[in-house]
């Protein structure tokens, strides 16, 4: 028997959450095969079979705290024979059937053995992401019957979504997380990530001097310019020019004027990165996350329009791997994507320094002497006041303004 344990889980990772499981007890599965989902306050992470055979123990249930090494379920590698393949494998045939004729001597086979074997659910047989499947069910949507836009055919998140929208308008979608119509009150257990994220939080406000200095951009340059390359930049090389890659950009050049927002603590020692591994906040259903673009200062605007849409997809479908989401020095987050128009964004610790963006509006602006209607953005720095004076916060922030409204001197940054 094969035991089948919480594999590690990276970086300073020591627990995670049974998310879901793919297979059942009696359920024959190949080498490779994924039996079940975890989720740690980072990641998901997928527990495959090592080897074929017939899932015979699930020992933790979903919902169910695990650490590294533990049990989660047993695997009898002797109960498939050799010659199953792959492919036999994955159909998920009950471990009851057999798994070769019978011989010719033995009796006539009764009409409920000739019938056919049960078979797997469509959401088991459907090639799908564990995101996907999450939000079917949820939503109480036939996998099945949505058609995959991945690789291969996959169903991935964003189709199950789109299928969402595309349903009648008479059909009625059961409410969130279970809930019936007249129920008052419901009690759910915070996830892994809900409560690292918590912690995460609660560290940050108690571990640094906290501060937050703000200021308003004029964007009306960044706009004219998307406006003349937008079409050109998508056509010549596929991606979507948003502000995003130009804030990126404004950002990293006020980091090299101002290193110490750049820095870190490390007990009475401050630690210079003469790197800048930009983390980009991602909103997504499990909760916030915050992966990175490493070495942002090295690329151009095209290269970091192209990882930043590339990585924002991967942290929706539950992708991320732990490099995207380790070694960051530098955080923005853009609340404005939700109507957010000023906002005290809270240090990714042991960062020193977070930048948010808001929603531009159209406010009038007094320009030379005149009174004009422009779009206007107001921008917030939060800094560890520790290492970071306030000086240095807002000349940082005052840079960061005169690169986003002068877009074309950030060429000889």
């Amino acid at each position: 028997m094969l035991s089948i344990k919480v594999p590690p889980l990276g970086e300073s990772i020591v627990e995670a959450t049974v998310s879901r499981w793919l297979k059942k007890e009696g359920d024959v599965v190949a080498a490779g095969d994924t039996l079940v989902d975890l989720e740690t306050d980072k990641i998901t992470v997928e527990v495959p079979a090592l080897k074929p055979g017939v899932l015979t123990k699930r020992a933790k249930a979903e919902g169910e705290v695990v650490h590294v090494d533990d049990v989660l379920g047993e695997l009898d590698e002797t109960a498939v024979p050799a010659t199953v393949g792959a492919s036999a494998a994955t159909a998920s045939t009950p471990a009851s059937a057999p798994a070769s004729p019978p011989p010719a001597t033995t009796q006539p086979p009764t009409s409920r053995a000739s019938s056919p074997p049960p078979s797997a659910p469509p959401s088991e047989t459907t090639k799908s992401s564990p995101a996907a499947r999450r939000i079917a069910e949820e939503r109480g949507i036939d996998i099945a019957a949505v058609a995959g836009t991945g690789r291969g055919g996959v169903v991935s998140k964003p189709d199950v979504l789109a299928a969402s929208t595309q349903r009648p308008s008479g059909t009625q979608q059961p409410r969130g997380n279970g809930v019936t119509p007249g129920e008052r009150e419901t009690r759910e257990k915070m996830t892994t990530r809900r409560k690292r994220i918590a912690e995460n939080l609660l560290q940050s406000q108690h571990q640094t001097a906290h501060l937050t200095t703000f200021n308003e951009v004029d964007m009306s340059a960044i706009n004219a310019l998307r406006e003349k390359y937008k079409e050109k930049v998508e056509k010549e090389h596929g991606v979507k020019l948003t502000f995003m890659p130009f804030f990126v950009r404004a950002t990293v050049a006020a980091l090299k004027q101002f290193p110490m927002v750049n820095a870190q603590t490390d007990g009475d020692s401050i630690i210079y990165k003469h790197y800048v591994n930009m983390g980009i906040a991602v909103a997504s259903d499990q909760g916030l996350v915050v992966p990175n673009i490493k070495d942002a200062d090295r690329k151009g605007t095209i290269d970091l329009s192209r990882e930043i849409a590339e990585i924002a997809k991967r942290a929706r479908d539950g992708k991320l791997t732990m490099d995207d989401l380790t070694g960051g020095t530098f955080t923005i987050t853009n609340g404005g994507v939700f109507g957010s128009l000023v906002s005290t964004p809270i240090i990714n610790y042991p960062q020193v320094g977070i930048l948010g963006l808001h929603k531009t509006q159209d406010r009038p602006v007094a320009v030379n002497g005149e009174v004009k209607i422009r779009p206007m953005m107001y921008i917030a720095l939060s800094y560890d006041h520790r290492i970071v004076d306030g000086q240095q916060a807002v000349l940082f922030l005052v840079r960061v303004k005169e690169l986003i409204e002068d877009p074309a001197s950030m060429l000889i940054e």
